[in-house]
């Protein structure tokens, strides 16, 4: 068992968490960065997710990762429901060469389908992570995001649209730029 300290207190960690954490993280940093398209916002949303995670871990029946990857959706909702976005303005950018550039080699080396992706509202968004990057069934992603199977359906269907038109994905004379 290990201890973690939460809110000043010293809390006892339930066996299996680490485990979960050191083998699942990667897999649920790529989801929520996915959602957030922000290398920072992703690790916070995985961090505040792991967190609730941690301090429910006795009541999670089965496999946690269903579990943890709803936390992951639920808090992103009710973060873009939020107008604050915790952004500050500047006046001088970030040092480029300090960034971790995290992409998926399905992505194109472009990155034109990450902008294509980023560009659509945050359900539709939402819906093509959890069906197409996550491979969930309908009724998974319904359920994970508390909406119904046809609204996923239409949802996907409007985002798929919006994508096939997309002008970083249509190449010149019209046609796909990727598959």
């Amino acid at each position: 068992m290990t201890t973690m300290t939460i809110s000043g207190r010293p809390h006892v960690g339930s066996p299996g968490f680490e485990e979960f954490v050191a083998a699942r993280s990667a897999r649920l940093l790529r989801t929520a960065y996915l959602l957030t398209r922000d290398h920072g916002l992703a690790e916070d949303l995985l961090q505040t997710a792991l967190t609730k995670a941690y301090l429910a871990w006795s009541r999670i029946d089965g496999d946690p990762e269903p579990y943890v990857r709803k936390v992951i959706v639920n808090t992103y909702a009710s973060w873009w429901r939020r107008k604050w976005n915790g952004e500050q303005p500047t006046d001088e950018l970030p040092d480029a060469g300090s960034a971790v550039h995290w992409h998926d080699d399905r992505a194109g080396e472009s990155g034109d389908l990450w902008d294509a992706l980023g560009r659509l509202p945050r359900r539709q968004r939402a819906v093509v992570v959890l069906r197409y990057f996550e491979d969930l069934t309908e009724a998974q992603t319904a359920d994970l995001l508390g909406i119904s199977a046809g609204t996923v359906k239409s949802q996907t269907s409007k985002a798929l649209a919006k994508l096939r038109i997309d002008p970083s994905l249509v190449d010149a004379e019209g046609g796909q730029t990727h598959a």
